[in-house]
C-alpha cells in the first residue's frame, strides 16, 4: 500500500520556511520527496494543500500516572492523548505510586507501553532516589539495564548535594541524562502560585523565583564537577533561564525544557482562583512570558516539554491552595504554540520542528523522523485553516485540568502516521 500526501508544505528543523513537495509513503518508508511526484499507480492519493506536514512530536516530560494513580491517566490513556496532538513518542516520569525507583517497576511500565499503538515510541525515566525521598540512591544500573533512559525525581528536587552528587556520577558512568526539578522546598513553603502583586492580592501564600533559580544555580554546579548531562526542568523564570545561558556558554553540560503555558500563560490569568492555571513551577510574569519566549526563539531552549500531569475533576475543584499542582498539555501543545505564536509571526515552523520533535530525541539519543527520502514515515499533517475545539468529546486523556477546556483554538492535528501506519485522520 502506497500513499501520497501531494501538494503538502513540508516542515524541516533547517529551516523557517515551509517547502511545497509531494511525499510519497510505502510501507514504514518514505520513498520520494520532490516538488511534483507522478507516475505513481495504486496509491492513495491524500490532497495536502494548505496544511503543514510535518515530522511528529516527542516530549520528554510527561506523567503517565501508571502504577498506582490510574484514576488519573494510564499509560493507555496517555498514549492516546499524546496521538491526538500530534506526539508519536514520549518520556514517562517517576512519580507514580509506588515510584518507578527499581528494574521491576520499569519492565512493569515499559510492558504497558508496548501494548499502546505507539508502544515502541514510549519510554521510562527512573527515580534518582528510593520512593524520590531524596535519601537513597535508588537502582540506578538494575533501571538502566531494564530500559530507564533518564534519571529524575521529578516533583521534588534532591535536596541533598551529596546525595545529588552521587546520583550525578553514576549518570555520567552509564551515560544517562540527569533531570532536576529545581526548587528550594524551604523557600516555596506552603505557596501555591507566583509570589507577587497578584499572590498578595488573592491572599494567597506565593512560591518566589528565588526558589527555583537558586536550585538552578546549585545543580549546575554540581554538574560542572562531575560532568553529568544534566537537564533542567520546566524553566519558568527570565533569571533562571540566565543562568542557563552563562553555563552553556562555559561549555558545561546542560540542557533546559520549556512548557507552553509557561510562554502563554502567566500569575494575571489566576484572578478568579482558576486552579487549572495552578501548576510547580508556578505561572510567573509577563515579562517573564516575553522573556522565555525570546529564549526559545534565541536558541537557548533546547526542548519543549509540556509536563503532561493530569488530575482527577475531584481534586481539581478544591480551592486553589489545597488543589494539585499541574496541567495536561499533551493534546493542546501544538494547536496552542499554533495559535497563539505561529499564526501572529511570533514563531516559525522550524524553531516548533527542532524544538518539539528532533533536539528531544537528540537527548534521548534516538534517531530523528525528518521527512526525506528514505526515512521513516512518522509525521502529521496540521491544516492552520480549521479549528480545535478542547471538549471532553475531543480530549482522549482521562483528565481535563487545562485552561484550554471548551476552548476553540486555530489550527487542528489532522492526520498522524506513526511509522507508516496512519493512527489518526480526521
Amino acid at each position: 500500500m502506497k500513499r501520497l500526501y501531494r501538494h503538502a508544505q513540508v516542515a524541516s528543523e533547517d529551516s523557517p520556511k515551509l517547502q511545497t513537495a509531494d511525499v510519497l509513503v510505502e510501507g514504514d518508508k518514505i520513498i520520494g520527496v520532490a516538488a511534483n511526484i507522478t507516475g505513481v499507480e495504486n496509491a492513495e492519493v491524500i490532497d495536502c494543500t494548505g496544511r503543514i506536514l510535518m515530522p511528529a512530536m516527542f516530549d520528554i516530560h510527561v506523567h503517565a500516572r501508571e502504577p498506582g494513580q490510574e484514576e488519573k491517566e494510564n499509560i493507555a490513556t496517555c498514549a492516546e492523548a499524546a496521538i491526538n496532538g500530534g506526539i508519536t513518542g514520549f518520556v514517562m516520569m517517576p512519580n507514580t505510586a509506588p515510584a518507578i525507583d527499581n528494574s521491576g517497576v520499569v519492565r512493569s511500565v515499559l510492558e504497558s507501553a508496548r501494548r499502546t499503538r505507539i508502544g515502541s515510541g514510549i519510554y521510562t525515566s527512573g527515580a534518582i532516589t528510593k520512593g524520590r525521598k531524596g535519601e537513597e540512591l535508588a537502582g540506578i544500573a538494575g533501571m538502566k539495564a531494564a530500559g530507564a533512559v533518564m534519571l529524575t525525581d521529578d516533583g521534588f528536587p534532591v535536596n541533598n548535594p551529596q546525595v545529588l552528587r552521587r546520583a550525578m556520577e553514576y549518570a555520567r558512568e552509564f551515560d544517562m541524562p540527569l533531570a532536576s526539578h529545581c526548587e528550594v522546598k524551604e523557600l516555596s513553603g506552603k505557596g501555591c502560585m507566583h509570589e507577587g502583586k497578584i499572590s498578595y492580592s488573592l491572599g494567597l501564600p506565593g512560591i518566589p523565583a528565588i526558589s527555583e533559580e537558586i536550585c538552578i544555580a546549585r545543580d549546575i554546579r554540581l554538574a560542572e564537577f562531575t560532568g553529568v548531562h544534566l537537564n533542567i526542568q520546566h524553566v519558568s523564570t527570565e533569571r533562571g533561564m540566565g543562568t542557563i545561558k552563562r553555563a552553556k556558554d562555559r561549555g558545561i553540560r546542560v540542557t533546559c525544557e520549556i512548557a507552553p503555558h509557561h510562554l502563554i500563560f502567566n500569575h494575571e490569568h489566576i484572578g478568579d482562583y482558576d486552579t487549572h492555571y495552578k501548576m510547580n513551577p508556578p505561572l510567573r510574569t509577563p515579562e517573564d512570558n516575553a522573556a522565555l519566549l525570546q529564549g526559545l526563539k534565541d536558541g537557548w531552549f533546547d526542548v519543549i516539554a509540556t509536563d503532561h500531569a493530569p488530575h482527577t475533576p475531584f481534586e481539581k475543584n478544591q480551592d486553589f491552595a489545597s488543589a494539585p499542582f499541574g496541567i495536561t498539555g499533551l493534546e493542546t501543545a501544538l494547536p496552542s504554540l499554533f495559535d497563539r505564536f505561529i499564526s501572529k509571526g511570533l514563531l516559525d515552523w522550524g524553531i516548533i520542528v527542532k524544538r518539539y520533535s528532533a533536539e528531544p530525541r537528540r537527548l534521548m539519543k534516538l534517531p530523528t523522523v525528518p521527512i526525506k527520502e528514505g526515512g521513516i514515515a512518522e509525521f502529521i499533517l496540521f491544516n492552520p485553516a480549521r479549528t480545535t475545539t478542547f471538549s471532553r468529546d475531543f480530549m482522549k486523556s482521562k483528565s481535563l485540568n487545562t485552561p484550554f477546556l471548551d476552548q476553540t483554538l486555530q489550527g487542528m492535528v489532522e492526520r498522524v502516521v506513526y511509522r507508516g501506519e496512519e493512527l489518526l485522520a480526521r
